[in-house]
Protein backbone atom coordinates (compact mmCIF):
# COMPACT_ATOMS: atom_id res chain seq x y z
CA UNK A 1 0.00 0.00 0.00
CA UNK A 2 1.22 3.27 -0.87
CA UNK A 3 -0.31 6.16 0.74
CA UNK A 4 0.12 9.65 -0.23
CA UNK A 5 -1.47 12.83 1.64
CA UNK A 6 -1.98 16.22 0.33
CA UNK A 7 -4.16 18.81 1.11
CA UNK A 8 -7.52 18.53 0.04
CA UNK A 9 -11.13 17.51 1.66
CA UNK A 10 -11.24 13.86 0.21
CA UNK A 11 -8.73 10.62 -0.46
CA UNK A 12 -9.10 8.62 -3.40
CA UNK A 13 -8.68 4.81 -2.74
CA UNK A 14 -7.19 3.45 -5.88
CA UNK A 15 -6.21 -0.17 -7.09
CA UNK A 16 -3.92 -1.26 -9.90
CA UNK A 17 -4.02 -5.22 -11.07
CA UNK A 18 -1.57 -6.42 -12.85
CA UNK A 19 0.46 -9.08 -13.25
CA UNK A 20 3.24 -7.11 -14.62
CA UNK A 21 5.51 -5.42 -11.93
CA UNK A 22 7.07 -2.71 -14.22
CA UNK A 23 3.34 -1.59 -15.36
CA UNK A 24 2.28 -1.09 -11.74
CA UNK A 25 4.99 0.57 -10.26
CA UNK A 26 4.69 2.63 -13.57
CA UNK A 27 1.30 3.36 -12.93
CA UNK A 28 2.12 4.27 -8.98
CA UNK A 29 4.58 6.80 -10.37
CA UNK A 30 2.87 8.70 -12.64
CA UNK A 31 -0.42 8.46 -10.30
CA UNK A 32 1.56 10.01 -7.50
CA UNK A 33 3.26 12.51 -9.32
CA UNK A 34 0.44 14.01 -11.14
CA UNK A 35 -2.15 13.94 -8.33
CA UNK A 36 0.94 15.68 -5.97
CA UNK A 37 0.83 18.46 -8.23
CA UNK A 38 -2.68 18.43 -7.90
CA UNK A 39 -3.02 18.55 -4.62
CA UNK A 40 -4.96 15.79 -4.22
CA UNK A 41 -4.96 12.69 -1.37
CA UNK A 42 -4.88 9.03 -3.04
CA UNK A 43 -4.23 5.67 -1.34
CA UNK A 44 -2.77 3.38 -3.81
CA UNK A 45 -3.30 -0.65 -3.38
CA UNK A 46 -1.14 -2.82 -6.16
CA UNK A 47 -2.24 -6.51 -7.10
CA UNK A 48 -0.47 -8.93 -9.34
CA UNK A 49 -3.53 -11.32 -9.67
CA UNK A 50 -7.20 -11.20 -9.37
CA UNK A 51 -7.15 -13.52 -6.79
CA UNK A 52 -5.65 -11.01 -4.73
CA UNK A 53 -7.63 -8.53 -5.30
CA UNK A 54 -10.90 -10.56 -4.30
CA UNK A 55 -9.41 -11.67 -0.81
CA UNK A 56 -9.02 -8.08 -0.27
CA UNK A 57 -12.20 -6.88 -1.46
CA UNK A 58 -13.85 -9.65 0.71
CA UNK A 59 -12.46 -8.40 3.88
CA UNK A 60 -13.88 -5.08 3.06
CA UNK A 61 -11.94 -3.64 1.20
CA UNK A 62 -13.44 -0.54 -1.36
CA UNK A 63 -11.66 1.42 -4.35
CA UNK A 64 -12.50 4.37 -5.93
CA UNK A 65 -10.53 3.95 -9.27
CA UNK A 66 -9.09 0.71 -10.64
CA UNK A 67 -6.28 0.41 -13.15
CA UNK A 68 -7.09 -3.20 -14.68
CA UNK A 69 -5.03 -5.68 -16.73
CA UNK A 70 -7.04 -8.18 -18.69
CA UNK A 71 -4.89 -10.74 -19.69
CA UNK A 72 -3.90 -12.37 -16.15
CA UNK A 73 -3.51 -16.20 -15.08
CA UNK A 74 -6.51 -17.10 -13.28
CA UNK A 75 -8.77 -14.53 -13.28
CA UNK A 76 -8.94 -12.26 -15.96
CA UNK A 77 -9.61 -8.32 -16.01
CA UNK A 78 -13.37 -9.47 -17.66
CA UNK A 79 -14.45 -11.59 -14.66
CA UNK A 80 -12.53 -8.82 -12.55
CA UNK A 81 -14.19 -5.82 -13.71
CA UNK A 82 -17.56 -7.25 -13.45
CA UNK A 83 -17.14 -8.49 -9.70
CA UNK A 84 -16.36 -4.76 -9.18
CA UNK A 85 -19.14 -3.18 -10.75
CA UNK A 86 -21.42 -5.64 -8.90
CA UNK A 87 -20.19 -4.22 -5.67
CA UNK A 88 -19.67 -0.66 -6.79
CA UNK A 89 -22.03 0.47 -9.44
CA UNK A 90 -20.21 3.66 -9.33
CA UNK A 91 -16.93 2.42 -9.44
CA UNK A 92 -14.40 4.07 -12.39
CA UNK A 93 -12.31 1.07 -14.24
CA UNK A 94 -9.58 1.76 -16.89
CA UNK A 95 -8.77 -0.65 -18.78
CA UNK A 96 -4.82 -1.34 -18.93
CA UNK A 97 -4.01 -3.75 -21.76
CA UNK A 98 -1.88 -4.61 -25.02
CA UNK A 99 -5.00 -6.92 -26.23
CA UNK A 100 -7.40 -5.01 -28.10
CA UNK A 101 -9.78 -7.79 -29.07
CA UNK A 102 -11.20 -7.85 -25.70
CA UNK A 103 -12.48 -4.49 -25.78
CA UNK A 104 -15.87 -5.08 -26.55
CA UNK A 105 -16.40 -7.41 -23.46
CA UNK A 106 -14.91 -5.06 -21.22
CA UNK A 107 -17.44 -2.39 -22.40
CA UNK A 108 -20.08 -5.03 -21.10
CA UNK A 109 -19.15 -3.23 -17.47
CA UNK A 110 -18.82 0.22 -18.65
CA UNK A 111 -15.19 0.66 -18.73
CA UNK A 112 -14.37 4.38 -18.12
CA UNK A 113 -11.40 4.58 -20.23
CA UNK A 114 -9.00 2.01 -22.48
CA UNK A 115 -5.29 2.60 -21.79
CA UNK A 116 -2.68 0.92 -24.24
CA UNK A 117 0.44 -0.06 -23.29
CA UNK A 118 3.01 0.57 -23.45
CA UNK A 119 1.53 3.51 -21.47
CA UNK A 120 1.27 6.93 -22.41
CA UNK A 121 2.18 9.66 -19.70
CA UNK A 122 0.26 12.59 -21.29
CA UNK A 123 -2.88 10.66 -22.53
CA UNK A 124 -3.44 9.04 -18.38
CA UNK A 125 -2.70 12.44 -17.51
CA UNK A 126 -5.81 13.83 -20.13
CA UNK A 127 -7.65 10.61 -18.64
CA UNK A 128 -7.37 10.62 -15.15
CA UNK A 129 -8.01 14.35 -15.47
CA UNK A 130 -11.54 13.18 -16.65
CA UNK A 131 -12.14 10.43 -14.19
CA UNK A 132 -11.30 12.99 -11.60
CA UNK A 133 -14.19 15.08 -12.21
CA UNK A 134 -16.58 12.37 -13.00
CA UNK A 135 -15.51 11.06 -9.11
CA UNK A 136 -16.12 14.30 -7.92
CA UNK A 137 -19.14 14.58 -9.07
CA UNK A 138 -20.24 10.71 -7.73
CA UNK A 139 -19.39 11.88 -4.17
CA UNK A 140 -20.35 15.04 -4.25
CA UNK A 141 -23.26 15.71 -1.79
CA UNK A 142 -25.62 18.12 -1.15
CA UNK A 143 -28.11 19.60 1.83
CA UNK A 144 -31.88 19.08 0.77
CA UNK A 145 -33.90 21.47 3.18
CA UNK A 146 -38.13 20.29 3.49
CA UNK A 147 -40.32 21.42 6.20
CA UNK A 148 -40.13 18.38 8.17
CA UNK A 149 -36.18 17.76 8.08
CA UNK A 150 -32.57 18.71 6.66
CA UNK A 151 -30.55 15.48 4.62
CA UNK A 152 -27.89 14.99 3.10
CA UNK A 153 -28.16 13.46 -0.81
CA UNK A 154 -25.54 12.46 -3.36
CA UNK A 155 -25.66 14.95 -6.06
CA UNK A 156 -25.88 11.86 -8.49
CA UNK A 157 -29.07 10.68 -7.09
CA UNK A 158 -31.26 13.60 -8.16
CA UNK A 159 -32.91 12.80 -10.99
CA UNK A 160 -34.46 15.75 -11.62
CA UNK A 161 -35.84 19.19 -9.75
CA UNK A 162 -39.35 20.16 -10.65
CA UNK A 163 -41.26 23.64 -10.22
CA UNK A 164 -45.38 22.00 -9.00
CA UNK A 165 -47.47 25.34 -8.85
CA UNK A 166 -45.52 26.85 -5.63
CA UNK A 167 -43.93 23.91 -4.59
CA UNK A 168 -40.56 22.73 -5.65
CA UNK A 169 -40.12 19.03 -6.01
CA UNK A 170 -36.89 17.07 -5.90
CA UNK A 171 -37.34 13.94 -7.47
CA UNK A 172 -34.33 11.14 -6.58
CA UNK A 173 -33.72 7.43 -7.17
CA UNK A 174 -35.26 6.99 -3.97
CA UNK A 175 -38.30 9.04 -3.37
CA UNK A 176 -39.55 12.77 -3.68
CA UNK A 177 -38.62 15.56 -1.60
CA UNK A 178 -40.46 19.09 -1.52
CA UNK A 179 -37.77 21.85 -0.96
CA UNK A 180 -38.04 24.87 0.60
CA UNK A 181 -35.67 26.36 -1.60
CA UNK A 182 -36.42 28.03 -4.66
CA UNK A 183 -35.84 26.30 -8.59
CA UNK A 184 -32.71 29.42 -8.56
CA UNK A 185 -31.30 28.34 -5.42
CA UNK A 186 -30.56 24.76 -6.79
CA UNK A 187 -29.38 26.15 -10.73
CA UNK A 188 -27.08 28.13 -8.16
CA UNK A 189 -25.87 25.32 -5.96
CA UNK A 190 -25.84 22.16 -8.53
CA UNK A 191 -23.03 20.93 -10.88
CA UNK A 192 -22.82 22.48 -13.97
CA UNK A 193 -20.86 19.92 -15.36
CA UNK A 194 -24.33 17.45 -15.53
CA UNK A 195 -27.41 19.54 -14.66
CA UNK A 196 -29.01 21.96 -16.66
CA UNK A 197 -32.45 23.96 -16.73
CA UNK A 198 -34.33 23.04 -19.70
CA UNK A 199 -37.34 24.54 -18.98
CA UNK A 200 -38.45 27.19 -16.34
CA UNK A 201 -40.26 24.79 -14.47
CA UNK A 202 -37.47 22.05 -14.83
CA UNK A 203 -33.33 20.83 -13.62
CA UNK A 204 -32.45 17.53 -15.18
CA UNK A 205 -29.58 15.96 -14.24
CA UNK A 206 -27.71 14.73 -17.43
CA UNK A 207 -27.09 11.59 -15.95
CA UNK A 208 -30.25 10.54 -16.13
CA UNK A 209 -31.71 10.80 -19.77
CA UNK A 210 -32.73 8.25 -21.76
CA UNK A 211 -33.54 10.38 -24.97
CA UNK A 212 -35.26 13.37 -25.72
CA UNK A 213 -37.20 15.44 -28.51
CA UNK A 214 -37.55 19.02 -29.45
CA UNK A 215 -40.26 19.38 -26.19
CA UNK A 216 -39.95 16.43 -24.12
CA UNK A 217 -36.83 15.00 -22.11
CA UNK A 218 -37.34 11.34 -20.90
CA UNK A 219 -35.56 10.59 -17.71
CA UNK A 220 -34.32 6.65 -16.66
CA UNK A 221 -36.13 4.66 -19.08
CA UNK A 222 -39.46 7.31 -19.38
CA UNK A 223 -40.43 6.90 -15.49
CA UNK A 224 -39.78 11.07 -15.32
CA UNK A 225 -40.41 13.38 -18.21
CA UNK A 226 -39.27 16.95 -18.03
CA UNK A 227 -40.22 19.89 -20.49
CA UNK A 228 -37.43 21.51 -22.86
CA UNK A 229 -38.12 24.63 -24.71
CA UNK A 230 -37.48 25.66 -28.32
CA UNK A 231 -35.27 28.25 -27.32
CA UNK A 232 -33.08 25.18 -25.24
CA UNK A 233 -32.91 22.55 -27.50
CA UNK A 234 -29.83 23.66 -28.98
CA UNK A 235 -28.03 24.41 -25.54
CA UNK A 236 -29.26 21.28 -23.85
CA UNK A 237 -28.01 19.16 -27.29
CA UNK A 238 -24.70 20.36 -26.47
CA UNK A 239 -24.20 19.94 -23.37
CA UNK A 240 -25.64 16.59 -23.25
CA UNK A 241 -23.08 15.57 -26.27
CA UNK A 242 -20.59 16.66 -24.49
CA UNK A 243 -21.21 15.25 -21.00
CA UNK A 244 -21.38 11.58 -22.73
CA UNK A 245 -18.13 12.42 -24.29
CA UNK A 246 -16.19 13.26 -21.16
CA UNK A 247 -17.52 10.01 -19.89
CA UNK A 248 -16.66 7.95 -23.25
Amino acid sequence: MVLWKQRGDYMIRIAIIDDAVEIGTQLETILIEITTNKGIAIDIDIYYSGKELCEHLQNGEFYDLIFLDIEMPGMNGIYIGNVLKERNKNIIIFVVTSYSEYLDEAMRFHVFRYLSKPLEKQRLFRNLKDALAVYHTLSQKIALETKEETLTLPVNDIILIETQGRKIIVHTSKKDYESIHSIQYWIEILPKNCFIQSHRSFIVNLKHVSNFNHDIIYLEDGQFTAYLTKRKYTEFKNAYLLYLESRA
